[in-house]
């Protein structure tokens, strides 16, 4: 069965221009032009696999429909990507917060939104499924990777599955400097000439989530970003 799209979005040549652009990749689209029909949509039948949500409606915020999202047993896993005219840095930050997988600022290449989307997708139906693997601890921190649950010093600390990813991903090859190009491939699972502006925000938000364990993560500057060898390894910042 193809995969079902949400897309919550008020402007309604938007709204067409997606849906042409959408379903001649293959999804199945459902629109919905406001908060309460968004709502109504996600509180009956089959959740969706994806939802493209805009920020500004006319009824209710997209950040409140992403918390909504995020609550609800059936939907708290279905992948959001942001879709708005707001570019100030906070903005990104308070949609991540929310528990947004990506955000995608106005206007935007209909080309990037797709591969995006296909990313996603593909991510969310790759996460590891394997039962009994062993927690993975580092330091302070500790993973448990198959319910995708993190502890800094036995406070679990609630991240979304992108930024677990990322997270993972960096443990697995710490020492190692990853460029954003790198992430963005390997985590985000995008091959092309897009933004890498959005690795940035994201590796500034875990780190904000993880507290001091934050530090973990070490930036190279003017290359990436690189997981400390070992817990106790000095800062090498640039």
């Amino acid at each position: 069965m193809n995969p079902t799209i949400l897309l919550v979005e008020d402007e309604l040549d938007l709204v067409r221009t997606l849906e042409y652009n959408l379903q001649r990749e293959g999804y199945v689209v459902r629109s919905a032009t406001n908060g309460k029909a968004a709502v109504d949509f996600l509180s009956a039948g089959i959740a969706p696999d994806l939802v493209l949500l805009d920020l500004m409606l006319p009824d209710m915020s997209g950040t409140e429909i992403c918390r909504r999202i995020r609550s609800q047993e059936r939907t708290r896993k279905v992948p959001v990507i942001i879709l708005t005219a707001k570019t100030e840095e906070i903005d990104r930050v308070v949609g991540f917060e929310v528990g947004a997988d990506d955000y995608v600022t106005k206007p935007f290449s209909v080309r990037e939104l797709v591969l995006r989307i296909r990313a996603i997708l593909r991510r969310a139906h790759t996460e590891p499924t394997e039962s009994g693997a062993p927690a993975q601890v580092f330091g302070r921190l500790r993973l448990d990777t198959e319910a995708h649950r993190v502890w800094v010093d036995d406070q679990e600390i609630h991240v979304t599955a992108l930024e677990f990813r990322l997270m993972t991903t960096f443990m697995s090859r710490r020492g190692r400097v990853q460029t954003r190009e790198t992430l963005l491939s390997d985590v985000w699972g995008i091959q092309a000439d897009v933004t890498t502006r959005t690795v940035d925000t994201h590796v500034k938000r875990l780190r904000e989530k993880l507290g001091t364990a934050g530090e973990y993560v070490e930036t190279v500057r003017g290359v990436g970003y690189r997981w400390r060898s070992a817990p106790d390894a000095p800062n090498e910042s640039d």
